[in-house]
């Protein structure tokens, strides 16, 4: 009997096109994206905060410095902390006799504010734990608030921002600063949430998908301090966006 061997076939594979490899990488891509983009949960979850460091542009310390205004002696809040990356810069501005109350929904963010509070031998970071809606604190408390990319998680902002009006002492100052993610708030509407809140804008910088905005309480009989209008270039447009 005679063996018959066969060579093995060899199916020639075809290159895949270049158009379609782009293509692939494309939807990858906006796979990925979508991925982050849904898995952006309000509040922001505690096993992410290594982001919450990353400074952001048109949001960096020295622009909120510039129109927060920290001053020392001051009291303020800070709503939605994060990890403590604005808290540890405004903190010492107020001095040892000022005060700084953060306030947030989760525990783990406020302990490890207060963790990095110690390390750097602050001790006038007041943490509170509670949320934003019903702020747990008398009529005109505070000297200022500010809120930086953290009112867009909060649901029914518009109840956050009466609170806040409520809390501000007479001639106090409301800053918020937000950052284009699924929870942004673009700037037309924050303008037209404070003004029904009984807040009026004197200061807006930056783009409407990066920006700083700084309200005071309307009818205040405490004068606008030197320099904080609303400068040339920044005011708003037909679209309530500047």
């Amino acid at each position: 009997m005679h063996r018959i061997t066969t060579a093995p076939v060899t199916v020639p594979v075809a290159p895949i096109p270049a158009r379609t490899r782009w293509a692939v990488a494309a939807g990858a891509g906006a796979a990925l994206a979508a991925a982050w983009w849904l898995g952006d949960t309000a509040p922001y979850p505690y096993a992410q905060r290594g982001l919450l460091d990353v400074p952001l542009p048109f949001l960096t310390a020295g622009r909120t410095d510039a129109v927060l205004r920290p001053r020392p002696g001051e009291r303020m809040l800070e709503i939605g902390p994060g990890t403590g990356l604005q808290s540890l810069h405004v903190a010492p501005q107020l001095g040892p006799e000022g005060r700084l109350d953060v306030l947030d929904i989760q525990q783990e963010m406020l302990d490890h504010v207060m963790r990095r509070a110690e390390r750097h031998n602050l001790a006038t970071i007041t943490p509170t734990r509670s949320d934003a809606r019903e702020l747990p604190y008398a009529d005109g408390t505070f000297d200022a608030i500010y809120a930086v990319t953290a009112l867009g998680e909060i649901p029914e902002p518009d109840r956050v921002l009466r609170e806040a009006a409520r809390v501000l002492a007479p001639g106090g100052r409301l800053v918020i600063g937000e950052f284009f993610d699924r929870h942004w708030i673009p700037f037309g509407r924050l303008h037209r949430l404070a003004g029904a809140a009984g807040l009026h804008l004197t200061e807006h910088r930056g783009p409407s998908p990066a920006y700083l905005a700084r309200f005071r309480l309307c009818g205040a009989d405490t004068p606008v301090r030197r320099g904080e209008h609303l400068a040339d270039g920044d005011r708003e447009g037909d679209d309530g966006q500047a």
